[in-house]
């Protein structure tokens, strides 16, 4: 039963996740803007991206409209790791004056920009927006509700089709953009808040009067004068070598009832919120079924056990001893690669800090979504200082296997896993420069993630594992005989492959649905930032992964095999295997990407993302099974 103070904890941190925010409070640089009537409205352009392709472009690849002088807007790091490139752009309006077949440019298409143009609308690349820190959407009326909408990021470039009576395929682009601005005005101050910015894409091939003179042309498809406005691509924009391309748009404003606090509610309004709930009380009845196991040994069984080896008394009955008490001299001789194991867990420990923290500020709403880049950012920065957490906890097991050169184990906690990833993340980089996708991260920004790792990281996990070897070593229940027991033949069942396969299993079942949701997220860009959900899973994966290790170790020692410490690592820490193979398995049905270097990036990335699983899960099999162990041989009298 937990303590009081762990519910009073968490029922607190449950009524500030579910309270409305107070007035008035606002997280830093995410207040918000007043607009008075014919205030200047500048939009903002970001990357093009594709869900085929995975590789954003910046806006200005492609010939589009430009500015006089394009700005560079200042981005975090998270906003550049996610290729994020945040410019301005021609389109101006002024606030609450609708305007109508606005002329932007005329840009005359080359050869080499309509070959671009017909590789972007053919990898379905979308154009993304930024108004007042809104993104630019696509309102799509649903099939299944009335009434409702669902929000696609961004606008396509173009579209291909066909001319009736032509077998012909042709490239389209989308050259005029139906905006429509809602905002929420305050009567009392006559001052309005923009609360959501949205488009509707037309193909239009546009036809003027006399010369052309720039924005004073006047177009004979649309016309404010006349009232003509577009409403359907019914003659379209081909995109052809050496013809002109117009570029319009039409902005209206609406008054919405939204407030500004609760403008990002419908794009992250979760349809599917049922399967959410599903999935958590799919993660509850693991876990029940796995704290019934626990419970039944700890109770049942264990004080059987230890009841009946503290009634032990005569020689004879002694060596009578079967089962987990058999072994008592050997449970805590250190492995084989010791060393090895201390490092993974001080990876863990780190890996386990920064995702908590990270999900208590998310749950508690300090990691707004209008703030793009900042979760990245958060969890960068958490795990470079976590690296006093990995430092301490690798030093302390260290010292616990009769270790002396602590200095060799901080040096490889500080280097084996961020080494590995840098590695890995080194390469997939250098693929996206081969592609010029603005999603290459700059030499600047990976000389900053560097000096993070060597300037700040490293140097605390030395600190860390000072601190952690100079605490006295952790006393060991039992002590550990000078000449290692013979383990005996094993069941076919308890074979270290079988067990270890088997233990991935369940912690990977109690998290899968969640996984969908959140791969949906990253690879298809949608919107996801249901962190009260994820809170709840991750707190459901420790509980699996403690528990699956603690039964499958219980049942190892029973089998008088008590070479636990990389079993109990390794049992949980399988579920990363499972997790690839699902990533796999998601590739090939829900993504349809056809270019090899985006296979590559996605493999690349689910590579780190499984190798980190693994050493998060790993850590907390491998902490559950060494506070089972020490519980359990301490409770019983050993001659």
């Amino acid at each position: 039963m937990a303590p009081p103070a762990w519910a009073l904890a968490l029922a607190a941190l449950c009524l500030v996740a579910l309270a409305p925010p107070a007035a008035g409070f606002y997280l830093p640089g995410v207040a918000p803007n007043d607009f008075e009537k014919k205030d200047p409205l500048q939009v903002k352009v970001n990357k093009l991206t594709s869900i085929k392709t995975q590789l954003p472009y910046s806006y200005y690849s492609l010939p589009f409209c430009k500015p006089d002088t394009i700005v560079d807007s200042a981005e975090n790091l998270g906003e550049v790791l996610r290729g994020d490139r945040i410019e301005n752009s021609p389109y101006t309006f002024e606030m609450r004056e609708p305007q109508m077949c606005q002329i932007v440019c005329k840009i005359t298409v080359g050869e080499k920009e309509a070959k671009l143009l017909k590789e972007k609308i053919e990898d379905e690349y979308r154009v993304n927006m930024i108004l007042d820190n809104l993104p630019l959407v696509v309102p799509i009326q649903r099939v299944d509700q009335e009434g409702a909408y669902f929000y696609q990021h961004g606008f396509h470039v173009g579209a291909k089709g066909k001319y009736s009576g032509s077998k012909d395929e042709k490239y389209f682009i989308h050259n005029h953009l139906s905006f429509t601005v809602k905002y929420h005005r305050d009567e009392q101050r006559d001052v309005s808040r923009i609360v959501a910015f949205e488009v509707k894409p037309y193909s239009v091939k546009h036809e003027y009067e006399g010369q052309w003179n720039d924005k004073k042309t006047r177009l004979t498809t649309c016309d404010p004068h006349a009232q003509r406005v577009i409403t359907s691509s019914d003659s379209p924009q081909e995109v052809e070598v050496d013809k002109d391309i117009i570029f319009t748009y039409d902005v209206d404003f609406k008054e919405s009832d939204i407030k500004w606090a609760s403008r990002w509610d419908s794009y992250l309004l979760m349809t599917d919120d049922q399967i959410h709930w599903f999935s958590i009380v799919n993660s509850l009845m693991i876990v029940l079924f796995l704290s019934g196991m626990v419970a039944m040994i700890m109770l049942r069984t264990l004080y059987r056990d230890i009841s009946k080896y503290n009634q032990l008394e005569t020689q004879e009955e002694a060596q009578e001893e079967t089962g987990w008490k058999l072994v008592h001299g050997d449970v805590f001789r250190p492995p084989s690669n010791s060393d090895w194991l201390c490092v993974y867990v001080g990876t863990g420990v780190q890996f386990f800090g920064m995702l908590l923290v990270t999900m208590v500020f998310a749950v508690l709403g300090f990691l707004s979504p209008s703030n793009r880049g900042g979760l990245m950012t958060a969890m960068l920065l958490l795990w470079v200082f976590m690296g006093l957490l990995a430092g301490y906890s690798s030093s302390r097991l260290y010292k616990l296997f009769k270790g002396s050169e602590w200095k060799n184990i901080a040096l490889r906690t500080a280097f084996t896993f961020p080494g590995s990833v840098f590695a890995i993340f080194f390469f997939l980089n250098a693929l996206i420069w081969g592609q010029k996708s603005s999603g290459a991260v700059p030499f600047t920004t990976m000389f900053a993630l560097v000096l993070l790792w060597f300037g700040i990281s490293v140097p605390l996990v030395f600190v860390g594992s000072f601190l952690g070897f100079k605490k006295p070593t952790i006393e060991d229940p039992v002590k550990t005989n000078k000449i290692p027991r013979q383990i005996p033949e094993q069941a076919w069942y308890m074979n270290p492959i079988f067990s270890i396969l088997i233990g991935g299993i369940l912690p990977f079942g109690a998290v899968f649905i969640e996984l969908f949701f959140i791969l949906t997220s990253i690879w298809l860009h949608q919107f996801y930032y249901i962190f009260g959900f994820l809170f709840l899973v991750f707190l459901i994966l420790i509980v699996t992964c403690a528990e699956i290790s603690i039964v499958l170790c219980y049942f190892q020692l029973c089998s008088e095999d008590y070479l636990w410490w990389w079993r109990s690592y390794l049992t949980s820490g399988s579920s990363a295997l499972y997790l690839f193979l699902y990533a796999t398995f998601y590739f090939f049905t829900k993504l349809e990407i056809t270019k090899f270097v985006s296979a590559v990036l996605y493999f690349g990335y689910m590579l780190i993302a499984s190798y980190a699983f693994f050493a998060l899960t790993g850590t907390i099999g491998f902490y559950a099974c060494f506070l089972f162990t020490r519980l359990i041989y301490s409770s019983v009298k050993i001659e």
